[in-house]
């Protein structure tokens, strides 16, 4: 399916309002209004319903949105319908760890396939209880082409983050999400969604004191 050009802003409401269908249809609700739908996500339903008028006509005016059907629609538009979306991870330091521990991915449609890590001690001592393979960031090209990844998770230090970015670049990978502090320069054509713990703890502390 060719990608239709979409608002970045656009695509991470998107996103939001998939995982309020899939709550909403885990509670057996079968149809949503505009009104409640864009409650749930936290947006104004007047931008919800922008929103998803990049999904098509999908809604009934005074019947709302079946769950089920505006959820497969966001699905193929996401990129996300009928099988998981394979991921890599580079970094199994604490952060890494966890990540590779956490459930909800599966969920979202995606699934980390493999985690690569520089410390060979750390690679071998960490392979087995991961439940995926830990590989050597040695092999991490070759593996990402092998598989056909376009996505990837890092979750290196700073000092390392632009040189890990530019091997999955030059692997033809598409889209990173990134949890090293460092910031990424990236070809056009290659997306970068940067996850700064420190920055949002920062700016949490405003409201805090």
């Amino acid at each position: 399916m060719e990608k239709i050009d979409i608002p970045r802003r656009t695509v991470y409401r998107l996103s939001l309002y998939q995982r309020c269908l899939q709550k909403l249809m885990a509670d057996g609700v079968d149809t949503v209004s505009s009104e409640d739908l864009a409650n749930e996500a936290g947006v104004k339903s007047t931008q919800l319903r922008k929103d998803l008028g990049y999904v098509g006509q999908i809604g009934t005016r005074g019947l709302g949105y079946g769950v089920a059907t505006l959820s497969e629609a966001i699905s193929g538009i996401m990129g996300t319908s009928s099988v998981l979306q394979p991921v890599v991870l580079v970094g199994i330091g604490n952060l890494g760890a966890a990540l590779l521990r956490y459930s909800g991915f599966r969920r979202e449609g995606f699934e980390i396939i493999a985690a690569f890590d520089s410390d060979t001690e750390h690679v071998k001592s960490t392979t087995e209880e991961m439940g995926v393979p830990v590989l050597h960031s040695d092999g991490l090209s070759e593996y990402v082409k092998k598989h056909d990844v376009k996505m990837a998770i890092i979750a290196v230090p700073e000092s390392a983050g632009q040189q890990v970015a530019d091997a999955l670049v030059a692997a033809d990978v598409t889209a990173l999400l990134n949890f090293s502090p460092a910031r990424l320069t990236v070809p056009e054509g290659v997306f970068v969604n940067q996850v700064d713990l420190a920055a949002e703890m920062s700016s949490l502390a405003f409201f805090a004191s």
